[in-house]
């Protein structure tokens, strides 16, 4: 009887391990996905917010060379256009992410964030090179109007 009663509670334990460990698993899992959505939600947002940002300063660039009637505007509709296609892109990632990313599989959630951040990281510089261009503008306009008040 004694056998019997520690069989019987050996085989509880070892089942209400089994039980804890495969919910303790079931839980993480349910916790990454849904880090991996939070993240992928916001690097969207983030990389929507640097697509603004640089179609702001395009066209705050192009106002202030439009000023100079030497200076074509022609690259700006490619810029517009551009930023545009972005944006556009974007859109379709978040429409993937409204349809797909519930059902998706840990991989592909994390080769989708994997290829935003990228997109992200090669838009930086560019940022930060239309940042600089819109300073020295900012400081060739000032240095003109110093120079030819009447303009």
């Amino acid at each position: 009887m004694n056998d019997l009663l520690t069989y019987g509670l050996a085989t509880f334990f070892v089942f209400a391990v089994i039980v804890t460990g495969g919910s303790l698993w079931l839980r993480r899992r349910g916790n990454r996905r849904s880090d991996s959505l939070h993240e992928l939600l916001d690097v969207a947002d983030r990389l929507e917010a640097d697509l603004k940002t640089c179609r702001a300063g395009l066209q705050q660039a192009h106002a202030v060379m439009s000023l100079n009637p030497d200076k074509p505007a022609a690259s700006e509709q490619e810029a517009r256009q551009a930023i545009e296609a972005g944006l556009r892109s974007l859109l379709q990632q978040r429409i993937w992410i409204r349809d797909q990313a519930p059902h998706a599989t840990q991989d592909q959630l994390n080769q989708a964030v994997a290829a935003m951040a990228e997109t992200r990281s090669r838009l930086a510089p560019l940022l930060e090179a239309l940042n600089d261009a819109q300073h020295a503008l900012d400081d060739a306009m000032r240095e003109h109007i110093q120079r030819d008040p009447q303009a």
